[in-house]
């Protein structure tokens, strides 16, 4: 049964389909394994085991019954405290949140209740949802897989958490600027952002809506689009046959290169290599309409997350960590002409990247340019975290500007990911395209 917990989701799914896995005993090994770890109040900001119980005896029935409703029916996951869950605390991570009880799930947790997928709990996370570091010194700051000394990424930080120590065989996180895929890398996992306006934000804790997505965190592809499936209430893309051979793949040889660390330029020229081998095309490109409007995101975040929660934070701002309190200020000083300019500017940017980008199969780059930070000195050092903060969300923040689903695979370097961005609402030929490499990668 130990095994269970390390097994991939879609394995897990398959068991119980063949007869051969009781979604009752999983979930008793999950919530034996929470119960026992100890980590889990700094991955777990909460538990739901009356809820995972009633759902693991319909899953069972469904099994028994021969009415399964999906290929993870009856698998336990776990969920970020932003997902709205009727009549349990859902606080994103903020003491400004303490004691919030929504009266429904989010429409994403209905979706997979409905799939037959277990609600394990909810994720500790960073302060509403800003921050790609992971440090939440306000509720708890969640373990990091490869060094205890190190952060774990965020803001989905519970949630890879919660996969990376076997207590949870998938978890559904959000990304607004790098939200699943620093985590995902940080933890040896694989992150699906999703394209903004694909899934439903209905009962989700916002940051800033033009940009916040909701994405899994698994063990494999297989496990993301299966994932993805359930919280939209849609069939999963088809990966048989998914090969490298004949792609070709784009590396963006511009400011995502800058200032890297090693470790990660070690691993990300490796797999490149790797995909060489595999048969695809690997062609160096730039992308001068990113590079112009790169700048612009702090006229965009922060402006938009301030503007939603400024009434909140200025009620009370004692009950926000420092740094966070800060960067959501920072909103304030941008007018709003300079802010319609900005997402002209990116409108204009995202069409000139689909014409550039549209030849590729997928764009690539290192998911982080650093190794996670050290969690004690980023509460000392101030400069060192603005620094290490910005850093961390540089590459991904490429996806999220130009509105571009993305993953992150693991490498085999602890703690550095490879991304793959796809084309606007194709999540479906990422997938395929995601799924070769980490084959390919994995056999390296």
């Amino acid at each position: 049964m130990q095994d269970w917990l390390w097994m991939e989701a879609a394995e897990l799914g398959a068991g119980i389909a063949r007869g051969e896995i009781d979604p009752l005993a999983l979930t008793e090994a999950y919530l034996a394994a929470i119960d026992a770890h100890a980590e889990t109040s700094r991955i777990y900001a909460r538990t739901t085991p009356d809820r995972a119980w009633a759902e693991a005896r319909a899953a069972s029935l469904r099994a028994r019954n021969g009415t399964r409703l999906h290929p993870l029916d009856g698998v336990p996951v776990s969920w970020k405290d932003l997902f709205d869950s009727a009549g349990v605390a859902t606080e994103a991570g903020s003491a400004l949140l303490a004691g919030r009880v929504p009266d429904e799930d989010a429409r994403v947790l209905r979706n997979a209740t409905q799939a037959g997928l277990v609600c394990l709990g909810k994720t500790h996370m960073s302060e509403l949802a800003f921050s790609g570091i992971g440090l939440n010194p306000i509720t708890a700051t969640s373990p990091n897989v490869n060094n205890p000394d190190w952060v774990p990424g965020g803001s989905s930080s519970g949630a890879a958490a919660s996969v990376a120590f076997g207590l949870a065989a998938g978890g559904i996180g959000s990304d607004t600027g790098g939200s699943v895929r620093i985590p995902a890398a940080w933890n040896n996992l694989v992150g699906l952002k999703t394209t903004s306006g694909r899934v439903s934000l209905d009962g989700v804790v916002p940051l800033a809506k033009r940009f916040d997505t909701v994405g899994p965190l698994a063990r494999s592809v297989r496990d993301a689009v299966l994932l993805l499936s359930a919280v939209e209430g849609r069939p999963a893309p088809d990966l048989t046959g998914a090969s490298l051979r004949g792609l070709r793949l784009a590396t963006l040889e511009t400011h995502v290169l800058d200032d890297i660390r090693p470790e990660p330029l070690a691993a990300y020229r490796h797999a490149l290599e790797v995909l060489a081998e595999a048969g695809a095309e690997i062609v160096p490109v730039t992308a001068p309409e990113y590079d112009a409007v790169a700048p612009l995101a702090a006229k965009l975040f922060a402006p938009e997350a301030y503007g939603l929660w400024r009434e909140v934070i200025e009620a009370a701002p004692e009950k926000m960590f420092p740094e966070i309190l800060e960067r959501f200020r920072g909103g304030a000083s941008v007018s709003a002409p300079d802010y319609v300019a900005a997402w002209e500017a990116v409108h204009q940017a995202r069409a000139a990247w689909n014409a550039r980008m549209g030849a590729y199969d997928a764009v690539l780059m290192p998911t982080s340019p650093i190794l996670p930070p050290d969690a004690a000195r980023m509460m000392e050092d101030h400069a060192y975290y603005v620094t290490e903060n910005l850093l961390a969300l540089r590459n991904t923040r490429v996806g999220n500007m130009m509105g571009l689903p993305g993953y992150s695979l693991p490498t085999g370097t602890p703690a550095c990911g490879l991304m793959l961005l796809g084309r606007p609402m194709g999540e479906e030929a990422l997938s395929r395209v995601a799924h070769a490499a980490e084959v390919a990668l994995r056999a390296s």
